[in-house]
């Protein structure tokens, strides 16, 4: 089910909704990171100032240099590992464009969608970018811990997060938010798989930038699947019962 999902998206790359939702993701995505190193930058220069003192020596200008260059350096790095929750949480903010250019194709008879309210869309993202970012931050510490096992980490980390919330997130668009949540517990099990499937080649440089895009068409053919799942079996229960 997973790999077969996985390819009726991947064949539907080139929808023009599909590059659409990609290239406003990147965009923002870029936009964010940029904006933040601006900010980091601008807080080591408020807090150092043009000079500092040192003691024995007194006041130099070159530590504010080296602090802003430290500072760019941290961000370049922290960005490697916070593009991916940062591009994915963008995108899930465009993910009603991506399930219903997945339905118009592929499940035609269903009815139209109501659309999301943008503040639920928008606080929905926020938190999301903000559990995958924490998540992954708090996650640097195994990396350095058990650097051995960091790719495994940051697949299974990223795994979970991603294969629920993108999960819930197709779902919630036709059986509501409780419903969802019900139905991606009794199916964590494969969401986890085909998330963590999704965050292996999100550590792939460029690769990466269209995973979000695949796997909010994949997880909409899945939920798709489990909801047909989930109505055969109360068809067959309540034909028992009868």
């Amino acid at each position: 089910m997973i790999f077969t999902s996985f390819f009726k998206a991947l064949a539907q790359m080139s929808d023009p909704r599909f590059r659409r939702v990609l290239l406003m993701g990147v965009g923002l995505t870029i936009a964010l990171l940029v904006a933040a190193t601006a900010g980091v930058l601008g807080l080591i220069g408020w807090l150092t100032g043009d000079t500092s003192t040192l003691p024995f020596i007194g006041e130099v200008t070159w530590v504010n240099d080296v602090l802003s260059w430290g500072g760019l350096a941290l961000m370049l790095v922290l960005s490697v590992f916070l593009m991916v929750p940062v591009a994915s949480a963008i995108t899930s903010l465009f993910l009603e464009d991506v399930a219903q250019a997945v339905e118009d194709r592929h499940y035609p008879g269903l009815p139209t969608a109501p659309r999301v309210p943008l503040g639920d869309a928008l606080r929905d993202t926020v938190g999301f970018l903000g559990i995958l970012i924490g998540a992954n931050i708090a996650a640097l510490l195994l990396y350095v811990l058990l650097p051995f096992a960091a790719i495994l980490i940051f697949w299974g980390l990223n795994g979970y997060l991603l294969g629920r919330e993108y999960f819930q997130l197709a779902a919630m668009r036709r059986i509501g938010r409780a419903n969802a949540k019900a139905l991606a517990k009794r199916n964590r099990g494969k969401i986890w798989l085909a998330g963590v499937l999704m965050a292996m080649p999100l550590s792939i440089p460029l690769v990466n930038l269209v995973i979000p895009i695949l796997g909010a068409a994949t997880f909409t053919h899945l939920f798709h699947s489990a909801q047909t799942g989930r109505d055969q079996s109360v068809h067959k229960d309540q034909y028992r019962q009868g």
